[in-house]
């Protein structure tokens, strides 16, 4: 088919093109031989007018034209995908799809391992991509190279539609021998003591509750970051530091950790978890039911919390 003398078919190469950045790459991820896809970027080159692709030292760079034209090219067959080529039902029983996902480690270890759960016991050929924030999650979200994105709410983008999942406050680990864990956490010995301070490796991403501490105007001695949530009560272990970490990776970590779990000595405001996917995809059978299955393990989530904090 032809679209002011465009073999649409093309447009599927295009933007395969301009994600990899490499024939080989797009050949192999359409499941094309190289020449084909060789052939089909020198078809583009003609229409276009422009190489789209250089070869710049040992990689393929865009042209400013096709930097232009990656984003809208993505956003055509989003729409195509999402309104025409989209499934009218999803059966998960009968299901292999693949599901990518962005979360952080603390969803990851908190409820992730709930929705797969929940996600198996209704379709167990399901797959699911779990990827780390590295990269700007909004802006694959844009690209829809994502089907969902877990995280607070103050770092999703205004395009695209979101819900709540839960709402997650902040708590004190200590080694459980030091001078620190010893009698009352007050503010005075808290702002003294060193912090262990988690920065997500988002490209772009700060300390959540390093972000609290700024909106209250306080200055924290921070002598050890990480890139992981979840290793931050073992790394005041055997130390004199304090790490403000997430509730429910606290009580995980004092169930095997030699730890102790205080109360903030200030008022801090609770984290609101979110989900968020691409709006062309609000009506895809499959992430509606993603959707459901999230909001069924929060609950699950919660009950076994609640089970575990009563032994």
């Amino acid at each position: 088919m032809r679209f002011n003398k465009l073999d649409l078919n093309l447009l599927v190469a295009l933007d395969m093109l301009l994600i990899e950045a490499s024939i080989s790459r797009a050949a192999e991820r359409l499941h094309m031989s190289q020449s084909a896809m060789s052939n089909a970027l020198g078809r583009l080159r003609d229409y276009f007018d422009d190489e789209l692709l250089v070869q710049v030292g040992r990689r393929m760079e865009l042209t400013p034209r096709a930097e232009v034209l990656k984003d809208t090219v993505r956003d055509v067959l989003l729409r195509i995908d999402s309104s025409v080529a989209a499934k009218p039902e999803f059966l998960p029983a009968k299901s292999d799809r693949e599901f990518r996902i962005f979360v952080s480690d603390f969803t990851l270890a908190t409820l992730i391992p709930h929705v797969l759960a929940r996600a198996h016991a209704q379709g167990p050929d399901i797959r699911f991509s779990l990827l780390p924030q590295v990269l700007e999650p909004t802006r694959s979200l844009d690209r829809a190279e994502v089907d969902l994105v877990v995280m607070p709410s103050e770092y999703c983008t205004s395009s695209h539609p979101t819900e709540a999942l839960f709402s997650e406050r902040f708590q004190c680990v200590l080694w459980r021998d030091s001078r620190l864990a010893q009698g009352t956490l007050s503010m005075e010995r808290y702002m003294a003591a060193g912090h262990v301070v988690t920065m997500p490796p988002a490209t772009n991403a700060s300390s959540l509750e390093d972000w609290l501490f700024k909106r209250h105007g306080l200055q924290r001695r921070v002598d050890v970051t990480s890139f992981s949530f979840a290793s931050s009560p073992a790394l005041v272990v055997g130390t004199e530091r304090v790490a403000t970490i997430h509730s429910r990776l606290a009580q995980q970590a004092a169930r095997h950790l030699p730890i102790v779990v205080r109360e903030v000595p200030m008022a801090l405001a609770e984290m609101s978890q979110v989900m968020q996917w691409h709006r062309y995809r609000t009506r895809d059978p499959g992430i509606e039911w993603l959707r459901r299955v999230f909001h069924d393990a929060v609950r699950d989530m919660d009950a076994a919390d609640s089970v575990l904090l009563r032994t």
